[in-house]
């Protein structure tokens, strides 16, 4: 009796999988040769694409596995022996590449033994993050300014829409519809694209403001972006990084969990960082965005804190302003930072100070005033 169709599997893919790890050797043995630019062709990707037949993708990745095979031997090793596959050798060049000399190959092997490909992914971003806070931030912010959506009208009338959105608005998108999405009892024969698309609808054209509730969690090492700490967690997104994770504990409920060994030995109850009275307060005080020339209503707005509770900032009014979605972010994920002059006047001061300063109330001021705080 011969092997059986699952034994059959098993061997197929572990020879496919050392083909791919030749290839990937050759590919980048041919970029160095530079024999791909005798045809005329832009890069080794295109000459791949074209004479391989593959997408510029596989033909990337085949180039930077093999850039990176001499950083794996133990890597090579473990899908030599069948541990891995060539999946997670992928995923291992892709995370050399990004976190550059800080690449621990021992450490990554122990994750890449005990996971799937598409969990070592997940894994290595919150590697990515521990070892790397700040680039990982810039990655998410880039992202998000590839950001679109396209909206066109079908010969039917139909609207057609399309466009990409960035892990974390991706994250609050799917949240909110999939929450209205589900199935309305036994009898509902829709298909999950329609639910989706009912939801949708249902949103957009409900009048009262309705807030998406996201469960996040994050450690304080990763709120206050230490080296080492991963990244914040919530369901349908990846790794969420340390800025964004900040710019939501700005205006959320925020609850305690103490683990022990993986356990939970204590939950506190959800408190909102900004509530009742305090935000009626800080509506009626700043009425809109009070960023210069925004008037998003208060409604739209999150509660920033000039300094933030993490950092020691209290919930007092003297801390706290109205930000919209966009400029919340800016303070953020886009490293603005908001700075108190000694008369009580708040200047928005951009990544890079010699582009001068804005002001958050009044007029322009065109260099930073004498004695400035810092917030």
């Amino acid at each position: 009796m011969g092997p059986s169709l699952a034994d059959r599997l098993i061997e197929n893919q572990a020879r496919i999988d050392q083909l791919q790890l030749e290839q990937a050797r050759l590919a980048f043995e041919f970029e160095q040769s530079g024999q791909w630019e005798r045809g005329g062709f832009n890069s080794v990707i295109d000459w791949l694409r074209f004479n391989c037949h593959i997408t510029s993708t596989v033909a990337a990745d085949l180039v930077n596995v093999g850039a990176h095979l001499p950083r794996m031997t133990e890597t090579v090793k473990a899908m030599d022996s069948g541990d891995i596959g060539y999946a997670h050798v992928k995923v291992m060049a892709r995370t050399a590449d990004a976190v550059g000399p800080a690449f621990d190959e021992g450490q990554l092997l122990g994750l890449a033994r005990e996971s799937s490909p598409g969990k070592f992914h997940y894994k290595c971003l919150h590697y990515r993050h521990s070892v790397d806070a700040h680039r990982f931030d810039e990655d998410q912010a880039q992202l998000h300014e590839r950001r679109g959506l396209r909206l066109s009208t079908a010969e039917d009338g139909c609207l057609l829409i399309s466009g990409g959105l960035d892990p974390v608005d991706g994250a609050a998108v799917r949240t909110a519809l999939e929450a209205l999405a589900k199935p309305c009892g036994g009898d509902d024969d829709r298909t999950r694209e329609q639910r989706l698309a009912d939801s949708l609808t249902e949103i957009c054209t409900n009048r009262t403001r309705q807030r998406v509730e996201m469960q996040v969690t994050a450690s304080i090492e990763s709120l206050l972006a230490l080296v080492g700490a991963p990244g914040a967690e919530a369901e349908f997104s990846l790794p969420i990084s340390s800025k964004t994770a900040q710019r939501w504990a700005c205006d959320s409920s925020v609850s305690r969990i103490l683990l022990q060994d993986s356990v939970v030995i204590d939950v506190g109850r959800a408190e909102r960082t900004c509530k009742g009275p305090r935000r009626r307060a800080l509506e009626a005080r700043d009425k809109h965005c009070k960023w210069i020339g925004c008037e998003r209503p208060a409604s739209w707005c999150d509660d920033h804190h000039i300094v933030h509770w993490l950092h020691g900032g209290g919930g007092e009014l003297d801390n706290q302003i109205l930000l919209c979605r966009r400029h919340h972010r800016m303070f953020h994920e886009g490293g603005w930072q908001l700075i108190k002059t000694d008369q009580g006047r708040l200047m928005a001061m951009p990544p890079a100070v010699n582009f001068g300063f804005l002001p958050i109330h009044g007029e322009v001021a065109a260099k930073p005033p004498e004695g400035r705080g810092r917030g």
